[in-house]
């Protein structure tokens, strides 16, 4: 599989195993995001650390995931970038969108504050 999904309390969290999140990749993520959040579920963790390339196909769905999650009123944070991939979206200026934290557990609370700031 090439992404995974697994389901987690209040949000679903997605595992790249793809080394190059290309134009091959990046339709079968955004696919993966769009039903996972049409699913009901409106926050997602995308762990990019199996992940060594990005090109804009993958920054794509990089957005789509952002876009669909913040219009569910919810969070979309990724996380366990590599150099090369931090670089690239630094470069497309991407990094002033998206949230990124460097581990799964940092996003997971991520979202979870996020949640209780909702409720408040």
């Amino acid at each position: 599989m090439n992404f995974v999904v697994e389901p987690k309390e209040k949000l679903s969290c997605v595992v790249s195993n793809v080394e190059k999140l290309d134009a091959i990749y990046a339709p079968e993520l955004k696919g993966e995001l769009v039903g996972i959040i049409h699913g009901g579920v409106r926050n997602v963790v995308l762990d990019l650390s199996n992940t060594k390339y990005i090109d804009s196909s993958g920054l794509s769905a990089l957005l789509v995931g952002q876009r669909s999650c913040r219009d569910n009123n919810g969070s979309f944070v990724i996380c366990g970038l590599q150099d090369t991939v931090k670089k690239l979206i630094s470069i497309s200026q991407l990094d002033s969108v998206l949230k990124i934290t460097p581990t799964v557990n940092e996003a997971i609370d991520l979202v979870y504050m996020e949640e209780i700031e909702r409720e408040i």
